[in-house]
Parts: C-alpha cells; structure tokens; sequence
C-alpha cells in the first residue's frame, strides 16, 4: 500500500482509504501465507488487525455493526460488519460530507480540518430506524466534541459531520456520553501539558462537564478525579457511571439531587472505557497494574481485563481478558457482539473472544 501511495503521490493523485476489508480467523484454521504473524489467533483471542488505534467501540444499535475509532490525525471511523470482518473508512473517503448546523451548533468556528483532528470517545444514539447521532472526543486544531449523522438506510453507509460544541482548548477530554434531551457530559481527564503518566496516583487531575442545546459548557460540581476516563450515562440521563483510572474505581453519580449522590467500587485494574450493554449491564476494559518485577519499555504489558457489572448494585465479575504476553496490550474497551466480546486498544487492532 505503501510503494502505491508513494506512486500516486508523485503523480500528484490525491490518496484515501475507501473500504478495508480483514480476514478475521478462528483459532484452528491455518494461516494464509501472507498473513502478518502478530495478526494470529493467540489465548482464544482473534484480531481485526490494520486500524488506526481504534481506542473506543460501539454497538451500532439495531444493525449488528460495530463501530471503532480512529485516535490519530488524520481521524478514521471505521464501520465493522462482524459476519464479514468487512471494515469501512467512514470519514476519509469522497463520500464523507460536511454540512454545519450553525442553528444548533453556533458556536463551532467550522468544519473539520480533515488532517488535524482524530476521534476518540465515541457516544452513538438510533434516532430513528439505521439513523444515528454520533458523538465524539477530537483534539488536534481544536479540543471539541464532534458531532456526525450517521445514516445507514441506503446501499452505502454516508456520514456526515453537523458541527460541534468546543471545549476547554487547554483540556485533554477523553470521552462523552450523550443525555435523552441532546446535550451531553464529557470527562476532562487532564491539562493538555501534563502526560498521564505524569499524574501521581489518586491525584486529582480532571473533572466532568455538561451541554445542553442552547447552553455553554459547565462544569459538573463536585468531580474533582483523578484521572476521569470512559463515562456513561443511564437511558434516562438519571445516573452518570464514571471510569476513574487514577483510583481504579467505577463511580456512580445520581444527578437527581443536589449535591449529586456518589457510590464507588475498587476494581482490580485500571478501568478505561465504560459502555452499557443491551443486556442492561455495564462493561468495563482496561490494562492490568504492573507487578512487582520490573518491565523494559513503555508502557509495560500487563496484560488487561473485561469486567460486566450491576449498574444497580455495582457488583461485576469478569468475562475475559489476557495475559502481558499476548500481541495486543493497552486494552481500551469492550463490547458485546453476538455471543463474542469486542476489546478496542491503543495500538492497530480490535481483540475478539468468546466468553466462558
């Protein structure tokens, strides 16, 4: 792909990723001889391999489909049939378009700057049957959630970018989840100049932020976190699940009463994204803690788990997860998908497996 890129690119040829297609396999088949070796099935898992950090994924609600991030400038969204492996560049393709909603939006100084942004958190709601409303994390030429219909009621899926609501531009905010009434609350996990791994464990780095249409952005009284990472909310806007990396915690928050009712549980491992499932439960992915021996390199494979949860009583058990020797480490989130369990990652692939 490389040598074609470099060839057009002489020519003056403009170059984009139309439709990507992945050979997912199962764990006994043989492998083709062209196959990339880190790419094999490996401790029951399978991989999607060749995406650009698809950091977050979702459920794409009544389709069955899956759709991944793409957490790197120029920003990807890839659409995922499961019973194909199929993958669908959404955004860098002719077919993307961008038409701004300045009355909903009026504050977004303007389109997407195409090579300067990713996407990140992603929050998706079916307005209608295979019609969508995406929201996403983006940073690059601006910190801000993007904001796209997606409508997949024709032959080819068409995403189109509406606008977006910009955020604290010396703010590193990580995900969002959108509220019934269209606005939505988003974690600002740390000052834009401050590494993760520069935040000491269980200091207070970040805190939450909501949007209304027709408001501003405010913050959330009382979120002060270390850390705030993946974040959810209850179908009725009620309840606000929080991944709170820094003290590996999933904090409940009930927006009800004032001051908001919190509830914490410890989990064993540093929670990233958080999704609710169809099935009423929460799923939570994120790396292992290093142990005791020291690890050359950063960051240190771990390994990484997948926890389900009680939203009610926050009671989990876990689904899955693996090792620090497997391929894929830096495990981002989780999914359900059929009777299969869906981990995005910081690197270039999306893990599958089946839950015993």
């Amino acid at each position: 792909m490389s040598s074609v890129k470099k060839s057009l690119g002489a020519l003056g040829v403009a170059v984009s990723v139309i439709v990507l297609s992945f050979q997912v396999l199962p764990s006994n088949a043989a492998q083709p001889a062209n196959s990339a070796t880190d790419c094999r099935p490996e401790q029951g898992l399978t991989y999607i391999c060749g995406l650009v950090l698809p950091e977050d994924v979702v459920n794409v609600g009544s389709t069955g489909l899956v759709l991944a991030s793409g957490h790197r400038a120029p920003g990807h969204l890839y659409l995922i049939d499961p019973a194909t492996a199929k993958v669908e560049e959404l955004i860098q393709v002719p077919a993307f378009r961008q038409r701004h909603d300045k009355s909903a939006y009026p504050s977004c100084p303007g389109p997407l700057n195409l090579a300067a942004f990713d996407t990140h958190g992603l929050s998706i709601a079916e307005t209608s049957p295979k019609h969508f409303v995406l929201y996403t994390t983006s940073h690059g030429e601006r910190e801000a959630v993007e904001v796209y219909e997606l409508d997949l009621r024709g032959a080819a899926p068409a995403l189109t970018w509406t606008g977006c609501v910009p955020l604290q531009q010396d703010g590193y905010f990580n995900a969002v989840a959108r509220l019934p009434d269209g606005g939505f609350v988003a974690t600002r996990m740390r000052d834009t100049n401050v590494p993760t791994n520069a935040v000491a464990p269980g200091a207070i780095s970040g805190r939450l932020f909501e949007w209304h249409p027709g408001g501003a952005l405010t913050v959330m009284a009382g979120t002060e976190l270390s850390l705030p990472n993946g974040i959810e909310t209850s179908k009725d806007g009620r309840y606000v699940y929080v991944a709170v990396t820094g003290t590996k915690e999933l904090l409940r928050l009930d927006r009800s009463v004032t001051p908001m009712a919190r509830r914490a549980v410890t989990l064993p491992f540093g929670p990233d994204n958080v999704h609710l499932q169809a099935n009423g439960k929460l799923i939570i992915a994120g790396p292992n803690p290093p142990g005791p021996a020291t690890c050359n390199g950063a960051p240190c494979p771990t390994g990484w788990t997948v926890v389900e949860m009680d939203p009610d009583t926050l009671a989990f058990s876990r689904v899955g997860g693996a090792d620090g020797s497997v391929v894929m480490q830096r495990a981002s989130a989780a999914i359900r998908v059929g009777n299969e369990i869906w981990v995005g990652s910081n690197q270039d692939r999306i893990a599958r497996f089946t839950p015993k």
